[in-house]
């Protein structure tokens, strides 16, 4: 026969776009020995395609259809019913008709038949599509089956299936329906087998949902499934549900829901022995399409059918390792304020920097903790990692107690000592004693500045392969050497031990809770929350200028700095956001991926915040606020001097504090500045680079600047070495970042690709309360901003900001709130940095603090014990 129709085994792996997903997956099943699937054949898209080609009426809705956005709600209902109607009208073409007709003479007009959607943008490895098209059961007679091809074909245009598709980014006109026609099986029980728990990600847990009759009872979810959960051949859970209904095929067709009966309904759907040999037609699957599986199937008479087999989704990568021993892995980055994915150029440009064992996962990174946790030593590891965030200290202690999982290592093996820690820095606690001199710190920002300035004026002359040597060079001398300077780690460890001893000792001996919150206000050198004020004084200098004010209300391009010029104030304007820019230009959201834009690169991003600054602050509030924050700091200090003057020896106790005090105020703003080191390199390289990328745009080798962000750093160099690219790479990581963007990724993941869950260990909170980790103190009531992009922040005076992360590039927006949640995050990560200066309560590392908090709602944040209340 021809194109129109196939038969289960004509099928071939290069017919997606004749068969759709679900159709090419039944097609392979058909070839794997000893698996059973119902026979039958697919109506292809050719079919469809006859059935609109021609039809204007149906082209010009679908341009209609193109122009509009998700929110559209309402006229997407109307145009999509539309479409669905002049499907439904159309006749199905007679070369399609004389096609089903001969399969179904060869295989039985007398039997029952399902018709099943399959479309071209389904069950594929980065979209499931599940659910969208429509499936029909128990369809008899060949009129009836037309019909019903018809329905699948108008079931590409439901309201839901046109909504996935504009939220997942396909374009409607490029994806066509083909129309599965299967012989039915009237099973005794049917349900889902996932390959890989879809719970945890586990890939060793088998987990199966069983349930009498056929499977659509548990598809549209209203009948409970049994759950078994199978693991290296043994079942290690099972949950039997009640099952009340289930839905069975009519003899006149179609399908009906029937009560079950009583005495049946909590007995195991599946004995203990088909339950083990579905978990291996599982595994079998699984090993032939070479990734994780989602199974439908049916029991009949001892017999397991196979009825779809899909990729699941929806689990994150797993770091890849070189063995099979087992591994634990942790998001950096999460440590690092950061968790979307990173392009390769990024990625390649952080691994050239760390001593840590890191490994990729989509488009992330994890360092590989396994030998930590194997050491004797873990303890103290644990400790560090529960001082900055307890939710991971859980999450490993989960693995440890599972005794089997990793090898305690042996005391004298090299690999087993915990003198690092996840940075390759050592772990807090094992610094030497340093004086509180803020002369020390003064000094490691000038030869920072120093050698920045000599890097900028030595690259100039660099160009072709000379450039990449001298970058690696750069990061071996100069980078990595400023970021793990043993005397620059110590001044800022110094601060953090001082403020664990603080905080540890005010409480046990005065009774006060996280003291050294209001001592780390307003303090010297922070260079990070210095920014945040610094844009009040740009605003301070526009704030006399209404025509300017005006401007910078309506510009859309980055090129408006030279617009101003025209404007009464605009040279002042100009001056100042350029002036800001040269100290902070190089800092951006996700600044630790060198390919992200940079402000200097989209100055634009900026303006809302000046604007903002202009409406909610009065002329010089940048002095007026650190001011404030040092005057309550140094009242804290004498506070709790004079208390510790009156104790059992006091006057040795208040000594000790104030040396510990002193330590703080000299030494915390510098925890902020070896990233901004690091940062302003980073845009010496990549401006070096993107002028490389410029002669490889004009060379015809790339098509734009920024697709050098898809190479890594070895590749590039390749690249401008030979002027030749296979533009296939380029092409495949694109569409793989946009996969990975869809991703969350974990804190903590196994080499089995468990993704571990943590909990706070905490008692006697409120009911509903939403818990985090406490990391500045206090509490404040406020109007909640749920903003997941720094550049959609509109923020009045006293709002409080809920985000999934912030790096330091938020800090701007710190001077306008009055609280701070955050779902990532620890004690000494740039957001509870800034917050404990600038005094604003914080409560970081609250799981789906995003879902759980609606934008607008009023909440309490406490900052002292951790938790936000919903008001």
């Amino acid at each position: 026969m021809s194109s129109l129709v196939l038969d289960f085994n004509e099928m071939d792996k290069t017919q997606l776009l004749l068969v759709g997903g679900k159709g090419l997956h039944l097609g392979e099943l058909s070839k794997i020995q000893g698996i059973q699937v119902p026979k039958g054949f697919c109506v292809t898209t050719a079919g469809y395609r006859q059935v609109i080609e021609s039809n204007e009426t149906y082209h010009a809705l679908l341009s209609r259809l193109t122009m509009l956005n998700v929110e559209d709600r309402d006229q997407i209902g109307e145009i999509s019913g539309k479409l669905r109607q002049i499907i439904m009208d159309a006749e199905i073409p007679s070369d399609v008709l004389n096609a089903v007709t001969h399969y179904l003479s060869q295989f039985g007009e007398e039997h029952a038949y399902a018709v099943r959607s399959s479309a071209t943008a389904e069950d594929l490895p980065h979209a499931s599509f599940a659910g969208q098209q429509d499936t029909y059961l128990n369809i008899i007679g060949k009129e009836a089956i037309l019909q019903h091809i018809s329905k699948c074909w108008a079931s590409l245009f439901t309201d839901r299936a046109v909504i996935y598709r504009m939220q997942n980014g396909f374009d409607h006109s490029q994806v066509y329906l083909s129309v599965i026609i299967q012989r039915m099986v009237f099973p005794q029980a049917s349900g889902i087998l996932f390959t890989a728990d879809p719970i945890t990600s586990n890939r060793k847990l088998l987990s199966i949902d069983a349930g009498f009759g056929l499977g659509e009872a548990l598809v549209s979810g209203f009948v409970s499934a049994d759950s078994y959960k199978v693991q290296e051949g043994q079942i290690v859970d099972k949950r039997i549900a009640t099952k009340n209904l289930a839905v069975y095929g009519r003899k006149e067709g179609g399908t009906e829901t029937r009560v079950i009966d009583p005495a049946q309904q909590k007995t195991q759907t599946l004995a203990d022995e088909q339950i083990l040999r579905l978990a291996r037609i599982g595994r079998q699957i699984e090993a032939y399409f070479g990734c994780p599986q989602d199974i439908e199937w049916c029991l009949v008479d001892e017999t397991f059918y196979i009825v779809q087999s899909r990729p699941i989704t929806t689990l994150y990568p797993i770091p890849e390792a070189n063995d099979q021993e087992n591994h634990v892995y942790l998001s950096v980055g999460h440590q690092q304020m950061m968790t979307d994915p990173i392009k390769p150029l990024g990625l390649s440009f952080y691994l050239l920097i760390t001593p840590a064992p890191m490994r990729k996962a989509g488009g992330r990174l994890f360092v590989d903790v396994t030998p930590m946790l194997a050491s004797p030593g873990r303890e103290t590891v644990l400790n560090t990692f529960g001082q900055s965030d307890p939710l991971i200290k859980d999450m490993l202690m989960t693995i440890i107690k599972r005794e089997d999982f990793i090898k305690p290592l042996p005391t004298n093996d090299p690999s087993s000592s915990p003198s690092t820690s996840r940075n390759g820095r050592s772990p807090a606690g094992s610094q030497t004693q340093i004086e509180p001199d803020p002369a020390i710190v003064s000094d490691l920002i000038s030869r920072n500045k120093a050698s920045i300035e000599a890097l900028k004026l030595n690259i100039q002359a660099k160009s072709g392969s000379d450039l990449f040597e001298f970058i690696l060079e750069d990061i071996g001398q100069g980078l990595k050497k400023f970021l793990f300077d043993p005397q620059s780690t110590s001044v800022f460890m110094a601060a953090m031990n001082a403020s664990h001893w603080i905080n540890e000792h005010m409480e046990k001996w005065l009774g006060e809770k996280s003291a050294a919150d209001t001592l780390s206000q307003s303090v010297p050198n922070n260079i990070t929350s210095e920014m945040g004020l610094a844009l009040l004084d740009v605003a301070d200098v526009i704030r006399p200028y209404p025509a300017a004010i005006a401007y910078l209300q309506q510009v859309t391009d980055d090129y408006f700095l030279d617009g101003l010029l025209k404007f009464e104030g605009g040279q002042e304007t100009r001056d100042a956001i350029n002036a800001y820019l040269n100290k902070y230009g190089m800092r951006c959201a996700g600044e630790i991926d060198i390919t992200r834009t940079r402000w200097s690169e989209n100055p634009i991003t900026l303006v809302p915040l000046i604007l903002g600054n202009i409406k909610n602050f009065e002329p010089n509030a940048s002095n007026r606020k650190f001011e404030q924050g040092r005057q309550e700091a140094l009242k804290k200090e004498k506070e709790l001097l004079d208390r510790l003057k009156q104790l059992p020896d006091g006057e040795q106790k208040a000594k000790e504090t104030k040396r510990m005090i002193d330590l703080i105020r000299n030494f915390i703003g510098y925890r902020e500045y070896p990233k901004y080191g690091m940062v302003n390199r980073y845009f010496v390289y990549k401006q070096a680079l993107l002028k490389e990328a410029e002669q490889l745009v004009q060379a015809g080798v790339i098509h734009d600047k920024e697709d050098i962000y898809y190479l890594t750093f070895d590749e590039l160099h390749e690249v401008v070495r030979t002027k030749k690219l296979d533009w296939q790479i380029i092409s495949k990581r694109k569409d793989e970042y946009k996969l990975y963007e869809k991703l969350t990724p974990p804190r903590v993941i196994t080499s089995d690709g468990e993704i571990i869950v943590g909990a706070y260990k905490r008692e006697n909170l409120p009911a509903e309360a939403i818990v985090g980790l406490p990391v500045s103190s206090g509490v404040i009531e406020g109007r909640a901003r749920v903003i997941l992009h720094m550049e959609d922040a509109a923020l009045e005076d006293g709002d409080i900001l809920v985000t999934s992360f912030t790096d330091p590039s938020w800090t701007p927006l710190f001077v306008s709130i009055k609280g701070l949640v955050t779902e990532v995050g620890g004690l000494m990560t740039h957001g509870a940095v800034i917050a404990r200066e600038y005094g604003l309560p914080a409560v970081v590392g609250v799981e789906n603090a995003t879902k759980l908090i609606k934008d607008g709602q009023r909440i309490r944040v406490h900052g002292t014990e951790g938790y936000i209340e919903i008001l």
